[in-house]
């Protein structure tokens, strides 16, 4: 602490704390600065510059050329959840989804601490070394105060993010239950608009939101780690259910040996479910993020996976499905919305809440009450 009475005064408008030597140089940098008052209009911050609005036609020639700063934009315009902004993403998109649906969607999840982020960096740098264009959508949680992400995917992938032909958008949860965003189908669209051939969408492995991204990508693994305990074991068979493939990762150094018991155990486990993939059956395999042992073992999976369904036809009519379902999502989360924007349900909830808190109504009937009162209208 120092004293603010026995300030060394350096300007008109800084001073040094009073424990900086008085003959001291520009070694000892801090300084107080006093506060500025402010009266009337807020000043605008020098230098700052305010984006200009872009129009339906300059998002969608920004995204077809690939400019990877309107295609954030277009992503970012999707995410908001104002009015004016909705009509105008849902005009971009349909202007978009003709150019969309020729990518390999893949979906990564799994427990956290498996290294899924390390994992996608290293096959990541693979495919475009390969020649492929990949976008990767991590959903993250939302922080309680911003709504943005906390987790920083995108900094934990440094080398992917330098790659010219890589496209990495953390977004955050909204909230939903499960972790993925609400606005994620239309992000893959616009990605797959912008010419990337592979989007990769990673989860936050938390449970429900495996299940979500299964209905919107067209292969699913599943990233796992030796020692995870027999505890975990009925969370794991849900997910392993709607899985492609599994992936014992961190197989490297004195845990190699771990990690092939684990994998003799997943793979006698995957015996026993019904794959989730018509003419597919999931296998197991081992891998290191680290060092890049059988990366490109889960990558010629993926591969044999897609020549194999789209063969057989199961690759479609997995596609027609999704879009069918994400009918369906969009009206649920329409009525949703209306229903809880709606102002007599608005001034009933007020009433309900203060009744359930005194015990005077049951829950059941409480929700019957609201319904009731958005319907009679």
């Amino acid at each position: 602490m120092f004293n603010m009475t026995d300030k060394k005064k350096t300007s008109q408008d800084s001073y040094k704390p009073d424990w900086v030597p008085e003959n001291a140089g520009q070694e000892f940098a801090t300084k107080v600065v006093k506060g500025k008052r402010i009266t009337g209009k807020t000043e605008k911050r020098q230098g700052a510059k305010k984006l200009r609005t872009l129009s339906v036609d300059e998002y969608v020639s920004g995204v077809l050329k690939c400019d990877r700063t309107i295609t954030a934009r277009t992503i970012t315009l999707i995410e908001s959840n104002s009015q004016e902004h909705f009509e105008k993403s849902q005009e971009v998109l349909k202007r978009l989804l003709p150019y969309s649906g020729k990518s390999l969607r893949i979906g990564i999840s799994g427990i956290p601490g498996a290294g899924k982020s390390t994992l996608i960096e290293t096959l990541g740098c693979d495919l475009i070394r390969k020649g492929y264009k990949l976008a990767v959508l991590t959903v993250d949680p939302s922080s309680s105060v911003s709504k943005g992400s906390i987790l920083g995917d995108k900094v934990r992938m440094e080398k992917l993010s330098r790659e010219e032909n890589c496209f990495i958008r953390p977004s955050p949860s909204g909230g939903i239950l499960g972790g993925v965003a609400r606005k994620t189908r239309e992000t893959i669209t616009v990605c797959e608009a912008a010419g990337f051939d592979i989007v990769l969408i990673e989860t936050m492995g938390v449970g429900q939101s495996e299940i979500t991204v299964r209905s919107m990508v067209d292969f699913f693994l599943l990233v796992l780690i030796s020692g995870g305990g027999d505890e975990l074991q009925g969370i794991k068979r849900g997910v392993m259910e709607i899985s492609d493939a599994v992936a014992i990762n961190k197989a490297d150094g004195d845990n190699l040996e771990k990690a092939k018991l684990s994998q003799t155990e997943y793979s006698l486990a995957l015996k026993y479910i019904k794959p989730i993939t018509r003419d597919w059956e999931p296998k197991c395999y081992l891998c290191s993020a680290l060092t890049g042992y059988g990366v490109d073992n889960l990558w010629e999976e993926v591969k044999k996976f897609e020549k194999i369904t789209k063969q057989s036809g199961s690759f479609e009519e997995r596609r027609k499905a999704q879009s069918l379902e994400w009918v369906f999502t969009i009206i649920e989360e329409n009525l949703k919305e209306n229903f809880y924007n709606d102002k007599a349900v608005q001034k009933e909830i007020t009433k309900i809440t203060s009744l359930i808190q005194k015990g005077e109504i049951l829950p059941t009937s409480a929700a019957e009450k609201l319904l009731h009162t958005y319907y009679k209208k």
